[in-house]
């Protein structure tokens, strides 16, 4: 297969990508692949919102940017933070205008949330499921541009560089090249070789790497890890921000239901298991503190009172208020048995999102050629060591914008690449136990949430990296010996993801941000980023 534009996922990085070269673009071909259904991403499940200045009376882009920076305690790159900001509000506007629809006051003014680490009330929201309705305005989108396709249900197993070649190719090589992907059918088991002229990462994050997380089944850090095979530049994989309050539900793994940050915006109340608000121990800010400090002092309260869960208090917030800004929250407790008017809701830290991945710069694109990256699966700066809520869906759109317009540049000096080999299969056999896989998988989210969790130490990171060598080992001779599957890929790029996360957490001898190691409790004179 053949195409111009070739995008990996689905989300609201993939999407808004595709769109802004298909409108400049018409007569050329743009190809979306996801791994499950079009509308089955992160963004989907965003619940929280979307953060821009709206009301510039009270706000203002200072503001904002002063609050992005102190979330990424020293790490942020400024420049980033200030395209961010600034350009997000015409990216919101544009969101908008493809019928995205948030809330509004009865005047007609937008309703305006405030979350943990904002200093002004700048959050858009569609009630509690506002992730959801801007995958569906944007998938509704596409529908006009007769130059987009979305293939469903194809797995991308790696990037094509000169490698595929018979090149050797190594972090020290200049100019590698992307030329596609090798992409199983999952409905046929075939693997085909698709060929682009440029191609887009926008491949989302990677929680499922953890036993807990508010990550769908598909978040497997799949862009990160082909990125990494294929000799690109890896930045600051040790920050993985956990979400304070994902329901807590005993013997639920893989996903667990993200209890919005936008409640304690509200007025709902942490409290311990004797009902103290513990929260004002830990933080001025209380409930609204960043995540990363809310995270550690549930994770410190849970482990003073050994239990598995703290509570969120909302019995105080007027029932009516509640079902008209977090209907789906209100109706999943119901479903469990919690009824949140006379009951507190059970919560727990859950991994919840990547500060680092694909190295980028201020265009979007990696140190490969041809190659873009947006949305979870990059870093771009803007988060450094702590992403500030509800900026990662504004971050998605801004360099989703900034890799098309960097791509109308390229696109027609670029021809496609006709010599590239076709999968090579041969030797490899049907897996006789799926058991090697999910036992893999299942040792791999243990040791990650045990070992390379909210707080670490040296002695748990080392763990940590010899087991993930072993488990590396045997999954590589799985992977030689054996006919490809998405379970197994899914399991080589989690353990890859893993690798990265122990590896920047061992290199980084401090604590900052999402990274708290006890034996460095203090930081460096000097922030720096890490980078494979």
């Amino acid at each position: 297969m053949q195409t111009d534009f070739l995008i990996i996922g689905s989300g609201i990085a993939g999407i808004t990508y595709a769109l802004k070269v298909a409108h400049q673009f018409p007569d050329k071909k743009i190809l979306i692949i996801t791994k499950a259904q079009a509308d089955e991403t992160n963004t989907k499940y965003a619940q929280g919102g979307i953060a821009g200045v709206m009301d510039f009376e009270k706000d203002s882009f200072d503001k904002h940017i002063e609050d992005t920076l102190i979330a990424g305690d020293g790490l942020c790159d400024p420049k980033a933070v200030e395209i961010v900001v600034k350009e997000g509000v015409d990216r919101i506007a544009e969101l908008i205008g493809w019928g995205a629809r948030f809330d509004k006051e009865s005047d007609g003014d937008y309703k305006l949330g405030k979350e943990g680490g904002h200093s002004e009330f700048r959050i858009l929201h569609h009630k509690d499921i506002t992730g959801k309705e801007t995958e569906r305005a944007l998938l509704d989108e596409i529908n006009k541009y007769p130059n987009i396709s979305i293939i469903n249900h194809f797995f991308v197993v790696d990037l094509i560089t000169q490698h595929h070649l018979g090149y050797l190719v190594t972090k020290a090589t200049p100019d590698i090249e992307c030329f596609g992907v090798y992409a199983l059918n999952t409905q046929t088991n075939e693997i085909i070789t698709l060929l682009a002229k440029i191609t887009v990462l926008a491949t989302g994050g990677n929680g499922q790497a953890y036993r807990s997380t508010t990550n769908p089944f598909i978040a497997t850090g799949d862009g990160v890890a082909m990125l990494y095979r294929a000799k690109g530049r890896i930045e600051n994989m040790e920050f993985i921000q956990f979400h304070p309050t994902a329901l807590y539900e005993p013997n639920v793994t893989g996903q667990s239901f993200l209890i919005t940050e936008a409640v304690r915006g509200d007025g709902g109340i942490l409290r311990n298991k004797d009902g103290e608000a513990f929260m004002e121990r830990y933080d001025p800010r209380k409930d609204l503190a960043p995540r990363d400090i809310v995270a550690r002092a549930i994770d410190n309260e849970m482990k003073i009172s050994g239990t598995e869960h703290v509570y969120l208090d909302v019995r105080h917030i007027p029932l009516e208020k509640f079902l008209e800004h977090f209907p789906n929250i209100y109706e999943k407790c119901r479903s469990i048995g919690i009824d949140i008017a006379t009951q507190m809701i059970p919560v727990s830290p859950a991994a919840h999102y990547s500060c680092g991945g694909i190295k980028t710069d201020e265009w979007a694109r990696t140190s490969i050629r041809n190659l873009y990256a947006c949305g979870e699966c990059a870093c771009t700066g803007l988060h450094g060591a702590n992403r500030l809520a509800s900026n990662s869906l504004l971050e998605a759109m801004v360099y989703a914008h900034r890799a098309a317009a960097d791509s109308a540049l390229q696109i027609n000096n670029l021809s496609l690449r006709e010599n590239i080999p076709a999968w090579n299969a041969s030797g490899t056999t049907e897996p006789k136990e799926m058991i090697l896989i999910t036992q893999s998988l299942k040792e791999l989210r243990l040791l990650m949430s045990d070992y390379v969790g909210i707080v670490r130490t040296n002695t748990r990171l080392a763990r940590a990296m010899k087991r993930i060598d072993l488990l590396w080992e045997e999954t590589e001779n799985l992977y030689q010996t054996t006919t490809i599957s998405p379970q197994l890929c899914e399991l080589r790029n989690m353990i890859t993801v893993g690798y990265l996360i122990v590896k920047c957490a061992q290199l980084r001898k401090e604590s900052r941000g999402l990274h708290f190691n006890t034996d460095y409790p203090g930081k460096r004179e000097r922030a720096e980023n890490i980078i494979l």
